[in-house]
Formats: C-alpha cells, structure tokens, sequence
C-alpha cells in the first residue's frame, strides 16, 4: 500500500509546490476568467434574456461558467508539466522507479486537480454577492460537482500533453479542443436559443454535464436555472462517467511502451 500512497502523495505535493512558486500562474488562471466575468457580464447585461430564466442577468448566468473556466484554465497550465518535467528528464527518471504507472498518472493529475478546485473555490465564495444563498446540502454537493470537473479537465488534459513535446503545440491543441468544448458546455450561452445542430452539439458535450451540475447545484430549488438544463441525476452521472472513461484512458496511455527518450 506504502507504493502506492507515498509516490501518489509525493507527485501530488510537488505539483502544489511548484504552482506556489509561479506567482503568475496564480494570477492567470484566476485573474483571467475573473476578468471575462466581469467585462462580458457588464456587456450582456441589457440584452441577455434566456428563456426560462427571466430575472437572471448575464453576470449571474456567466457566473458557473466562469468558475469551470477557472478550472479549465488551471487544468491547462497545470498539465503542461508534463511536458516540462520530460524536457528536464524529471519524467523518465520517474518512469523508471519501481512503482505502478499508475501512481504516477494519479499523483500528477490529483495535483492538478487540487490547484483548479482550490482556485474554484475562490470564486465560488463570492455567491453571496450574487444574492446565491447555499444549503450546506448543496455547497458540499457543488464542491463535489467541482472537484469531479477538475479531475475530468486535468485527465483530460494529461491525455493531451503526455505525447506532446513542444508547448507551444500544447497550447494550440488545448485551445482548439477545451475552449470550445467549454463555450459549447452552456456555460456561456443556453441552449435553447442555439441552432438544432449547435444544441445537438452541446447535448454531446459532457462538459455541458459538469456546468449544468454546478448551475443546479448554486440554483437549487428555484425556477431560474432554466428550462434547456439538464437533470441533476444525469448530470452526475455523465459527469463521473467522463472522469473515469478519461483517467482509464491516461493510465492506460502511460502503461504503453514509451518513445525514443521516454524509456
């Protein structure tokens, strides 16, 4: 058990320490979104008008999608490790340890994990400025929701940069894929005032899963969550299912025989 924990544990707490030291990743990853939050939602503001969710202006409605953009962001920078600890051969020197692939997949992402769900929480502390009052029910349950996401992210964002040795490459894929998995997640507009092939687009989305989750969580027994959302049940359970469908496929990624200079 001792290695399993310890080498999960050790990679967990160097991706902790090595974010703390980059001050700008801090601000990033929270300044950013933050900052959308507040142009957009000041832009929309007059002519946002969702159906089923009238009385909600475009800064309460932008608000779940910005904190899982928080997460997004942070999934991002935090994955690029990767591709810098091979650069530095921290990564083969990993590789070749006496310990299950798996730990090492598991400690790197749960690193990342943790980053973007504390900066998350960050954010989500600011509900009641919004007039968003919790239960401890479903401040728990939002946490969770949260904490899922940014493994899903993380995972996913793992998967990408472990054959990747170039940044810059990085950088290019994950905004062709993750930005607009994010803008067709619902977290910047509904679905129900989306062309029939766009909302079929988004129904296919399971980050779309992840926001509607957080959105009925924060929103919670009240009619303004609007009407296109899906179930929280089904929600949860897309969610989980895209957590653990990609962190099988990065352990199993990591398990293969590595390329020239991995080994």
């Amino acid at each position: 058990m001792d290695t399993l924990i310890r080498p999960t544990l050790t990679l967990w707490q160097r991706e902790i320490v090595r974010f703390y030291r980059q001050r700008s990743r801090i601000v990033g990853a929270l300044a950013t979104p933050v900052l959308f939050w507040m142009l957009l939602g000041s832009g929309f503001a007059e002519s946002f008008r969702p159906a089923g969710s009238e009385g909600v202006g475009y800064a309460e409605y932008f608000y779940p999608g910005t904190i899982v953009l928080v997460v997004l962001f942070t999934a991002i920078f935090s994955t690029i490790s990767v591709i810098e600890d091979r650069r530095e051969g921290f990564l083969q020197a990993v590789l070749v340890a006496p310990v299950a692939r798996s730990t090492i997949v598991l400690g790197k992402i749960l690193g990342g994990t943790t980053l973007a769900l504390g900066q998350a929480l960050l954010l989500l502390a600011a509900a009641p400025l919004l007039g968003l009052r919790l239960g401890v029910f479903d401040l728990v349950l939002a946490v969770a929701v949260l904490f899922v996401v940014a493994f899903a992210l993380t995972t996913l964002g793992f998967l990408i940069a472990w054959r990747m040795d170039s940044t810059q490459g990085f950088h290019a894929i994950m905004n062709l894929v993750l930005i607009p998995m994010w803008l067709l997640s619902g977290a910047f507009f509904p679905a129900a005032g989306a062309s029939p092939w766009l909302r079929a687009l988004m129904m296919l989305n399971p980050l779309t899963y992840g926001v509607a989750a957080l959105r009925r969580c924060l929103y919670a027994g009240t009619a303004t969550v609007g009407a296109d959302v899906p179930a929280l049940a089904l929600s949860l359970l897309v969610t989980c299912a895209f957590a653990a469908l990609t962190f099988l496929a990065a352990r199993a990624l990591a398990s293969r025989p590595l390329d020239v200079g991995l080994a």
